[in-house]
């Protein structure tokens, strides 16, 4: 047994979640992932709207979209860890109701500072979301077989969330104003309160001692300077407001590296990185999504501004890829069972280079079956990789870490996604800027100043005019092109060298598990005593 305990709740009081199935609870969890996975991309196509209506400055904007991607992977570790220590369910109730609110804040904004401050009450809320849920499917589901299809069940929602998001925004942009992204929010977070509180079993990791605040606030700035370097990085910035977080970041994990190896009951149990499955799968998280986060920013540039889609037609577009993100997701368990974590996760690699490299057909012209088979092979390469990745690091977690363990795969993804914009993005601007140095008929400085992005271009183009501004929008539109697909190439690449690090995982699933389920197949027991317990 891992010394995972229950919550007391008295010899005689039924304990929540008592008689709720596990997969009642299952469905509870998804919903709460849903959210914050649409959240996370449901702001991107109401940009335009937000920046017309409160007229945000250009810093005010960078940080009306990245607040909540920075606070929420910022605070992955220490409400992950502090789940294992308070109660995972308390944790996760907490972050439904500070999610409502932002929610409710953020809607009705009526200025960029505000705006703000909601953004990053929505991040603090997703980052006591996200690890709770995986930490209580760890809990709930102590066979590996059954947990195997629950994560499946689990990453499908996660795909259909990250996608659903830029599709439901520009619906509610047809017919609404942009704050009706955010109010969507609060009734099923009003639905979510009472029935998780209900349904949902309270756990714990086992009581080795204090939390480590100390520790944890240094991992929540050290991250917070990380992340805020590499996006400030991927955004062509190299000021010293890049590089002093990047460094001061990177110093203070450094050093909370240090003190979790000094210390008797640390935050992290970094003895989890020896085995090689949990930090083989880590590195193939991190891997997969510093190759494809920056595609999907690009994706959907390139089928706005350069074939000239609406935002809802965007959506509609890369639906392929939802779903077969969701059908990898729901076959990923039995997938993982006949072929192994080695083979998956390499193959997922592979099939996902292989879409990368068909959708470096692209054109300046659309070609809806190239798409629909590269978005097709994408969803499913991407999704079985994760899939099996995130399964076998959450199965070599003990339960008693499994809130740490969540918490270091949801920032390896964070991390990922972040390092794979500032890197893709820093390609795609080394071969796409060259080609606007010099357009005939077109001043230096329009030129230079058009190399920053395609949508600047279209811009300066449409002030230019005449046969100057044509040329210039042409150009444009080829050099993106040309990025695009230099991109897709070095992207392949990171996917190769992806297989090769997952050859590290092992062969077969292994299922034979030494833990008990919880009392009732994945419901709670009463509370353990101090004592380990004795088998019978």
């Amino acid at each position: 047994m891992s010394g995972t305990t229950t919550a007391a709740v008295g010899p005689r009081r039924r304990t929540a979640g008592a008689g709720a199935n596990r997969w009642i609870v299952l469905v509870v969890l998804c919903v709460s992932l849903l959210l914050v996975a649409v959240d996370a991309t449901v702001l991107h196509v109401a940009v335009p709207a937000v920046t017309e209506d409160i007229r945000p400055g250009a810093i005010e904007l960078l940080w009306i979209v990245d607040t909540y991607p920075l606070v929420c992977a910022s605070l992955l570790i220490l409400f992950g860890t502090l789940g294992d220590k308070v109660g995972r369910r308390r944790v996760l109730l907490l972050g439904y109701a500070l999610f409502g609110v932002a929610s409710a804040l953020a809607a009705f904004a009526g200025s960029a500072e505000v705006l703000i401050v909601a953004r990053a009450l929505l991040g603090v809320g997703g980052a006591m979301i996200m690890p709770a849920t995986l930490s209580i499917l760890r809990q709930v589901f102590p066979d590996r077989r059954e947990r195997a299809l629950a994560i499946g069940v689990w990453s499908a929602v996660a795909a259909v969330g990250a996608a659903v998001g830029p599709l439901l925004g520009g619906f509610l942009l047809e017919h609404f104003w942009w704050g009706s992204v955010f109010l969507v929010n609060i009734p099923l977070m009003l639905v979510s309160l009472p029935v998780g509180r209900l349904l949902l079993p309270e756990s714990r990791g086992g009581e080795d001692g204090p939390w480590d605040v100390v520790g944890a606030l240094m991992a929540a700035a050290g991250l917070f300077g990380v992340v805020l370097g590499v996006k400030r990085l991927g955004g062509g910035e190299t000021d010293a407001f890049t590089f002093v977080p990047l460094s001061a970041g990177v110093a203070l994990i450094a050093l909370f590296v240090r003190r979790q190896r000094r210390r008797a009951h640390p935050l992290v149990d970094l003895r989890m990185f020896g085995r090689p499955a949990f930090s083989t799968s880590v590195g193939c998280i991190v891997l997969a999504m510093l190759a494809l986060v920056g595609l999907e920013l690009i994706a959907a540039q390139y089928l706005q501004l350069v074939l000239g889609l609406s935002p809802l037609e965007t959506g509609l577009r890369l639906l392929p890829l939802t779903l077969a993100a969701m059908a990898a997701g729901l076959a990923g368990a039995r997938l993982l069972r006949r072929f192994g974590p080695r083979r998956m996760v390499s193959g997922g690699f592979c099939l996902t280079a292989a879409a990368v490299l068909t959708l470096t057909a692209m054109g300046g012209s659309d070609d809806p079956g190239l798409l629909l088979a590269g978005f097709v092979l994408l969803g499913f390469g991407l999704e079985t990789t994760l899939f099996a990745a995130y399964e076998s690091m959450l199965s070599e977690a003990p339960q008693a870490r499994a809130g740490g363990a969540a918490a270091v795969g949801e920032t390896s993804y964070q991390l990922g996604a972040g390092i794979g914009i500032a890197l893709l993005g820093s390609v795609m601007n080394a071969a796409y800027a060259p080609g606007l140095s010099s357009v005939p008929g077109v001043p230096a400085a329009a030129s230079a100043a058009a190399g920053h992005s395609l949508g600047e271009a279209y811009e300066i183009a449409g002030r230019l005019g005449g046969p100057a501004g044509a040329a210039l929008r042409q150009t444009a539109r080829d050099s993106f092109v040309h990025g695009l697909h230099v991109t897709l190439l070095v992207s392949a690449g990171l996917l190769l060298l992806g297989a090769v690090m997952a050859l590290r995982l092992p062969r077969v699933m292994q299922c034979e598990e030494p833990e008990e389920p919880a009392a009732g197949a994945g419901l709670p027991a009463p509370r353990e005593a101090a004592e380990p317990r004795v088998p019978v």
